[in-house]
């Protein structure tokens, strides 16, 4: 039975940034079941009260802070959900504080690396998973960063205040929305999906626009102010004689109060802190041996998170502390995000055919610094944790996906594409050769919205195997394996025009992938995070490259799983959009495809199942030795290619 109770809790006077505690629920997870040598695991979940100095030169760089309303003590309050997993017997655990950047609310570190069932509150066996996390010893940790979370537990989020003009009226400036309807449709929310919405400071203000378009750099259409109107609640568009679905639309309106954006990035920083410190209150004071170490692990927009909280200089606390050891961004590409600016829309992002030009992927990209010829801007990811001397261990991983729909290739190449440019010391990056955004699963479907079938391919299993060997790399200095990743120069990685993809029945490649401009969103975004220009004025694009295809149409650089090495299939990072939704010529966003064999050419290339499965596994076996994978899912990974050739033969 879940003992439930309310505790407010004090800190010593050492935490200054984490002030209070409020503890909801403290519970043993599965009963109190023993994982290995680590033991039983509880849950706790509360809400964590932060105050900041917006003087502390640490905390400067939070736009608007400055602006933002401030206690008896000139500090500027907000709070946050938290939820984290612990060793009952902190002791027991390896040392290391594992702390998921939730992407959307959510979590998914146990279904990343327990191969649980997705869940959001973990609480049965299935949901829990094989137990991997714990078996390891992990502290696992969740604190709430985005505002526009809808308030629906257990997403969690953060609450943060509106910032105002030095004499009480509140700021105002532009916001853009843009939306592709997958079906005809006569309204759109002004906020991304399901997302909290800026609303429209005056709904019968002139200068607000509502155009639609094509294709992602075509000319726009205005379309008739007497044509559309905002929702009475001032959160939506609406159009009675319908929006077209496969057509861009894209409002840009004047809105009001801003929340201070960046005070979420500021709440994982000071949380973080606490915990590896031993400043943090009781109960989480009491977990320091379990958090002697950190890691930060984030995935697609939280991925992005992490390299924002790196450019930005939030990886060293009030103190000038490192706040996490390590650094792992999944499924990142080469973006970073609407973290911490005026009028910031964490959720949006940046996609083949959704959710256009915004600071998603704008300079720089590359971890060392590079200067951009055009517009002569320099800068590197990690100039500022160089220069605080708080630079972390980094893996970066990626799919092929990511290539095609997230700029992935600016992230180790010249921003011309020409030649490649070198890693950070620190920094290791792998890609999923053949990958869809996230790992794929056998047998593969075809939902309505795409073209081909989804991609299968299984890559999730290299995330545990590359969990363990970055552990070993924080706590033993042990190097991690070599980086897996296309270059130009093994002719690895070409402009989308220089594939060279098989000729396949009723099958086209794309014609388009995600080109990345130069952005200007007008003189005072990167010195202050103010957006003048909406949408942002266009500069040449940079040269973004895909992976190259062998024969058969799988990629030929990158880390490749048994079911890429040994192919019963093409598996590519990029799929279409079905002809049913519109624009059936652009891509579906996060989404590879799936080009079975012939099963007469998988028969003369295995000649039967068992040839076939004899050299799956003794591929697994090699990417165990150089440690990609581990050695307690290799026969997992046999009976999941038992189960595609199946599919494939029978089909």
């Amino acid at each position: 039975m879940l003992r439930r109770l309310l505790l407010t809790l004090i800190p010593a006077a050492l935490a200054a940034e984490l002030v209070r505690l409020e503890i909801t629920e403290r519970s043993p997870i599965l009963e109190g079941k023993s994982f290995g040598s680590t033991g039983a695991y509880e849950r706790l979940i509360g809400k964590a009260h932060f105050a900041v100095d917006p003087n502390a030169a640490a905390n400067r760089d939070i736009v608007n802070v400055a602006r933002g309303p401030r206690n008896a003590k000139g500090l500027v309050e907000f709070y946050a959900d938290f939820v984290i997993f612990a060793p009952r017997d902190p002791a027991k655990g390896n040392g290391t504080l594992l702390f998921e950047v939730s992407n959307r609310g959510r979590k998914g570190l146990l279904r990343t690396f327990n191969r649980a069932t997705d869940s959001n509150n973990p609480r049965t066996a299935e949901e829990i998973g094989d137990g991997l996390l714990f078996e390891q010893g992990f502290l696992l940790v969740w604190v709430g960063w985005q505002w526009d979370i809808p308030r629906e537990p257990p997403l969690i989020s953060v609450t943060v205040p509106v910032a105002k003009n030095a004499d009480g009226s509140p700021i105002t400036g532009w916001v853009r929305s843009d939306y592709v309807p997958d079906e005809a449709l006569t309204r759109f929310s002004l906020g991304d999906r399901l997302f909290f919405p800026y609303k429209v400071a005056d709904p019968n203000d002139g200068s607000n626009t509502l155009t639609e378009r094509a294709l992602a750099n075509g000319p726009r259409r205005t379309i008739p102010r007497s044509d559309w109107h905002f929702s009475a609640d001032r959160g939506a568009v609406e159009k009675p004689s319908g929006f077209e679905s496969g057509r861009i639309y894209e409002v840009v309106y004047r809105s009001q109060d801003p929340p201070i954006v960046g005070l979420g990035i500021a709440g994982v920083r000071d949380l973080i802190s606490a915990l590896k410190s031993g400043t943090a209150p009781e109960p989480l004071r009491a977990l320091r041996p379990a958090a002697r170490r950190t890691l930060a692990f984030g995935s697609s927009q939280s991925g992005r998170f992490l390299r924002t909280l790196l450019y930005q200089g939030f990886n060293r606390d009030e103190k000038g502390a490192r706040v996490f050891d390590g650094v792992w961004a999944n499924v990142a590409g080469g973006g970073r995000g609407s973290f911490n600016h005026q009028f910031a829309q964490p959720s949006r992002d940046a996609r083949p055919f959704f959710n256009f030009y915004y600071p998603t992927d704008i300079f720089p990209f590359t971890d060392l610094t590079q200067t951009d010829p055009v517009t002569g801007l320099s800068g590197g990811i990690l100039e500022r944790a160089q220069k605080d001397g708080v630079v972390p261990k980094i893996f970066y991983t990626n799919s092929s996906y990511e290539y095609y729909g997230r700029a992935s290739s600016l992230m180790h190449t010249t921003l011309d594409g020409k030649a490649d440019a070198p890693l950070a010391p620190l920094t290791r990056l792998y890609v999923m050769a053949g990958g869809n955004h996230g790992p794929g699963s056998v047998p593969p479907g075809r939902p309505t919205h795409l073209r081909y079938t989804s991609n299968g391919n299984d890559w999730g299993w290299f995330q545990r195997g590359l969990l363990v060997a970055m552990h070993q790399w924080l706590a033993n200095d042990q190097p991690p394996p070599e980086s897996a990743y296309p270059t130009v120069a093994k002719k690895e990685l070409v402009p989308l025009e220089q594939v060279r993809f098989p000729k396949l029945p009723d099958v086209k490649p794309p014609v388009r992938l995600h080109d990345v401009f130069r952005l200007d969103f007008g003189p005072e975004f990167r010195t202050r995070g103010i957006v003048a220009h909406e949408p942002p004025k266009m500069g040449p694009p940079f040269g973004v490259l895909v992976p190259q295809v062998g024969a058969d149409g799988n990629e030929l650089g990158g880390l490749k799983t048994p079911q890429v090495a040994v192919p019963l299939a093409v598996h590519t990072g990029w799929n279409l959009r079905a002809p049913a939704i519109g624009s059936a010529e652009e891509m579906f966003s996060m989404t590879g495809s799936y080009f079975a064999f012939p099963a007469e050419r998988i028969g003369k290339r295995y000649g039967s199942k068992d040839v076939y499965l004899a050299k799956v596994r003794q591929e697994a076996r090699r990417l165990v030795s150089s440690r990609y994978l581990l050695d307690r899912d290799v026969e997992e990974i046999v009976k999941a290619s038992g189960k595609e050739w199946d599919f494939v033969m029978g089909r």
